[in-house]
């Protein structure tokens, strides 16, 4: 299908998200088109990862659906914080960006000299073929991060999905990310990314969803960010009870 025929890389249709039967996101429905670059920005515990994670395909719906009309699974790709990942395990620079081929060979099937090419590549990219060898565990943050935009340009896949992919970056590795992000866009790939810097998200990011839970603004992000509607995504997530059991609205 392409992208004439159906505008809507992701659409949310009524989206009700939990965890352990206490609500994260509230019957949020949207369109993420193709080709957008989309900021979700919101106060702390607005459930803007879990949203992200549903995205992916990672969390399960309470209610609702989330279709990608001619998306298979490995044309979206996933960024997690860098927090959350393992960098103990035994890989180099270079095994982790040959995992962004997965989705297409298989994780039974041998890495072939082309793709291995293409990671090499990948890491020339982003600074950081010298260190294609060289274990994760033993890189700073920024060249981590550089690692894991690495593997997403491997993975080249047509929808992007980025949980907080600048947090405690230093300026120089902020700046090149930012144009490997650019890129993607230019390129007509769909990109959402979960931020918390609002003065990013105004120099970079056209859209932007304001999550409280439920969703607050979507749309030109001059709009969404504008003071009313931050102040009541504020007000809104102060007012959840975190104990409250889901609420069943109808569609």
């Amino acid at each position: 299908m392409t992208q004439a025929a159906n505008p809507a890389a992701l659409q949310l249709k009524n989206v009700v998200l939990s965890h352990d039967r206490h609500p994260a996101v509230h019957h949020v429905s949207g369109v993420f088109a193709f080709g957008s670059l989309t900021a979700i920005t919101g106060p702390n515990g607005a459930g803007k990862t879990t949203l992200l994670r549903a995205l992916a395909g990672l969390h399960r719906l309470d209610e609702g659906r989330i279709d990608h009309p001619g998306l298979r699974p490995f044309d979206i790709a996933l960024l997690p914080q860098a927090s959350t990942l393992d960098r103990s395990f035994p890989l180099s620079c270079l095994d982790v960006v040959a995992l962004g081929h997965w989705g297409r060979i298989g994780a039974f099937h041998r890495v072939t000299p082309i793709l291995r090419d293409a990671a090499h590549e990948a890491l020339r990219k982003v600074g950081m073929e010298p260190l294609a060898a060289r274990p994760i565990g033993s890189l700073s943050a920024g060249q981590f991060h550089r690692v894991l935009f690495a593997r997403l340009l491997a993975q080249d896949a047509p929808v992007m999905l980025l949980d907080e992919p600048f947090t405690a970056l230093d300026a120089r590795t902020t700046a090149d990310l930012l144009g490997v992000l650019r890129g993607w866009h230019q390129a007509g790939k769909t990109v959402v990314a979960v931020l918390h810097d609002l003065d990013l998200i105004r120099r970079e990011f056209p859209e932007t969803l304001l999550l409280a839970r439920e969703a607050i603004a979507w749309g030109p992000t001059e709009i969404s960010l504008s003071a009313a509607n931050r102040m009541r995504a504020l007000v809104l997530s102060e007012a959840w009870n975190d104990g409250a059991e889901i609420c069943h609205v109808a569609a």
